[in-house]
């Protein structure tokens, strides 16, 4: 799939470096509850492809178009931990530092809603992130996610003490 600056694809051998690298990056991990080892990045590349064989759809590795580099990923993801609003289908993103700020999660977002709901068939998509992640949230507003605060949560997967534990939830329905 492509947008006017990004192409997303596939994941290929040579984006496994990158990725664990931007996944031991202590800032682009700060929301979640600890970086990534070389190992654990590798093995969640293994789980994103696993799910395009099952589901036909999953997080693409994000490349800009004028340069080839790879800056991360967008897409969509069955999330099945236990929770009152799952299974559902989440929209996410993950950026390496230097693409930040230039609009491209956001772009990425737009294409991959629009390929959840023409393509996939789906009828919505929930995303969440911890509560003081601003930015996603942010990106979740631009792309017309609403959220109730009734429906934020504490994260079964995040440690009970972590400030991180508590998440919010956005909801995005077919237009």
């Amino acid at each position: 799939m492509e947008t006017e600056r990004l192409i997303m694809r596939r994941w290929r051998e040579e984006d496994r470096a990158p990725f664990a690298a931007m996944n031991a990056d202590p800032e682009v991990m700060e929301h979640f509850p600890a970086r990534l080892t070389r190992v654990e990045s590798d093995e969640l590349i293994d789980r994103i492809e696993e799910q395009f064989d099952r589901l036909g759809y999953s997080l693409w590795a994000l490349e800009v178009r004028e340069s080839g580099e790879f800056i991360g990923f967008t897409g969509l993801a069955l999330q099945t931990f236990e929770a009152p609003f799952l299974p559902a289908v989440e929209i996410g993103w993950r950026l390496a530092r230097p693409a930040w700020g230039h609009g491209y999660a956001i772009e990425a977002a737009r294409r991959a809603a629009r390929y959840a709901f023409e393509e996939a068939g789906l009828d919505g998509l929930i995303s969440m992130t911890a509560e003081r992640n601003l930015r996603s949230q942010a990106v979740m507003r631009r792309l017309g996610m609403t959220r109730d605060p009734a429906e934020d949560f504490d994260h079964p997967r995040v440690p009970k003490a972590s400030p991180l534990r508590r998440h919010v939830l956005y909801r995005l329905t077919r237009p």
